[in-house]
């Protein structure tokens, strides 16, 4: 029975660990991909932001260098119209009518600094041309010029403004310097003026660089992200992380390696910190870089990752409890079906089944049932056979050893002290009977014995234990009554034998009875000794008294 129940139970084991293996594979699984993913959409998330801020720094720092562009270029193109000869009345006028178409052109143009026409000295002593600066942010106001005569201009590493833009011969955009006489960091954009094959000067227009540099500032991204501007050689223009003195040593203003790279999202490593960085060209040919630290791209998608599994593993241990209780309702039927049959097993036919439903197993469970009352009944019926008296229809003598035998348990579950007596009787003359009118006679002789028996100890139950003798066991009431009875039972023998005509219609029995003595008796064994002595001693004084 105990292997039954360690079988019913792992069928239940088998369910909950099979569906449970089957959620813990499909959430890792889902986990694991939803982990991947989360990773993917993080980095794709960080990238996007990064380029989207890129590209929007890109656009506000291009208008500035667009819009210098623009106006260099629209002056440009009325220098080249207006000017018609290099003679100096012509060429006094012709800077003349430059200012004034200069000056408009400037005002519309954000974040000017300065601009300028410059006449080549070797063109003109006396023309010079013109400077406009707006340091104060109030409007331009004329500032002397610079005197070209006290540099070489063919030495492009002084003057770059002018001397660049005449040893190239096209349009230039300067990286930033400081301009001598103002002392004020600025980038330029510088065109060459010819006049019929003979450089004339210099148009130019400088931007703030302070501007530029505070817009790039603002450019920030997670906690520790930030932009920073370098030319298309690597050499870093403008860094929020580094100091004025880190900047002026050359050895800092190098790009970490990777920064050339043509794809535009790069991976370097900065002063130990692993960063991600995308960047893009700017209208003066440098490039805005915005960088993030990996940690920070990570620490975002790790989280999501923690979450999601956190919240994966609360559905793991809501989905296994629940199939824990689920299979334990499913299994529920077949161990209420398995403690029935263990049941039956030992011998206990009073089972209950409730029918769970009209799946297999409520079918099943139904049929069981049937099953076990028609047993019930064939081994009631069994019992009948093998523990009643077929003539007498009371029990026989197995069922006298066996109820004997449960006594000392029966009193025991019940709390109860042990306390019984057993009576025998025996038929006198029953041979006499048998021989002189019959066994028939001689069974209604039994049978009419057996029934004074019964009607005297009618609450204790009676057996036929031989082929002329019967017992009663005596408890509780008919036990306290026991020597009462016992007297009720020898009037109502003398009594029929007053009454009776023929001799099997008689009561002529001889009986003795005694109790169990807890004190002396090992067995129920002892009590029947003596009763049955008791007994034979009656049956002896009987004759006696006959004679």
């Amino acid at each position: 029975m105990a292997a039954k129940a360690v079988r019913t139970k792992s069928i239940r084991t088998k369910i909950t660990l099979v569906t449970a293996c089957a959620i813990i594979a499909t959430i890792l699984i889902t986990t694991f991909q939803g982990a991947y993913a989360i990773r993917g959409i993080g980095r794709s998330s960080a990238e996007q932001q990064l380029r989207l801020l890129c590209e929007t720094g890109q656009k506000h720092l291009n208008s500035y260098f667009t819009s210098a562009e623009q106006s260099v270029e629209m002056v440009a193109s009325f220098v080249g119209e207006d000017l018609e000869s290099l003679e100096e009345a012509e060429l006094a006028e012709h800077v003349s009518r430059t200012r004034t178409i200069f000056a408009k052109t400037a005002s519309k143009t954000q974040g000017i600094l300065t601009y300028y026409y410059r006449i080549d000295p070797a063109v003109s002593q006396e023309t010079k041309g013109f400077w406009y600066t707006n340091l104060d942010g109030n409007g331009f106001v004329e500032h002397e010029v610079t005197d070209i005569t006290h540099y070489d201009t063919s030495d492009t590493s002084a003057l770059v403004w002018f001397t660049v833009p005449k040893a190239t011969g096209k349009a230039v955009w300067l990286p930033p310097y400081v301009t001598d006489n103002l002392d004020v960091t600025v980038l330029s954009y510088n065109m060459p003026v010819y006049c019929g094959g003979t450089f004339v000067g210099v148009i130019g227009i400088e931007l703030d660089y302070m501007a530029i540099a505070d817009h790039v500032e603002h450019i920030r991204l997670y906690d520790d992200g930030y932009a920073f501007i370098n030319d298309d050689t690597g050499y870093i223009v403008y860094h929020p992380e580094m100091t004025d003195e880190e900047l002026e040593l050359e050895r800092n203003r190098q790009s970490p390696t990777g920064m050339l790279a043509e794809n535009s999202l790069i991976r370097y490593t900065w002063k130990g910190v692993e960063k991600e960085a995308v960047w893009l060209p700017l209208a003066n040919g440098m490039r805005l870089n915005v960088t993030v630290p990996m940690a920070e791209i990570n620490e975002d998608w790790q989280r999501w990752i923690i979450e999601h599994c956190a919240a994966s593993a609360v559905l793991l241990v809501a989905f296994v409890l629940l199939t824990v209780k689920l299979s334990g309702r499913i299994v529920k039927p077949l161990t209420d079906l398995t403690k029935a049959a263990e049941e039956v097993e030992a011998g206990n036919y009073d089972v209950e089944l409730v029918p769970h439903g009209d799946d297999e197993v409520g079918i099943l469970t139904g049929a069981f049932s049937h099953l076990v009352a028609h047993l019930k009944s064939y081994v009631r019926d069994l019992k009948d056979k093998a523990y009643g008296d077929a003539l007498t229809a009371v029990r026989n003598k197995s069922a006298f050893d066996l109820y004997l035998q449960r006594l000392p348990e029966q009193a025991e579950s019940r709390g109860e002290k042990l306390e019984y007596a057993v009576c025998f009787f025996d038929c006198n003359d029953l041979k006499v009977i048998n021989d002189g009118y019959g066994h028939e006679k001689g069974d209604l002789y039994l049978k009419s014995t057996c029934t004074t028996i019964c009607q005297v100890f009618a609450h204790s139950p009676v057996f036929r234990i031989g082929g002329d003798e019967f017992a009663a066991v005596l408890q509780h009431g008919d036990y306290e009554k026991r020597h009462e009875l016992l007297e009720l039972f020898d009037e109502r023998c003398k009594d029929l034998h007053a009454i009776a005509e023929n001799p099997w219609e008689k009561a002529n029995v001889a009986r003795g009875m005694a109790e169990y003595d807890p004190e002396t008796d090992q067995s129920a064994a002892d009590v029947v000794r003596r009763a049955d002595q008791l007994m034979y001693a009656h049956k002896r004084s009987q004759k006696n008294g006959r004679k």
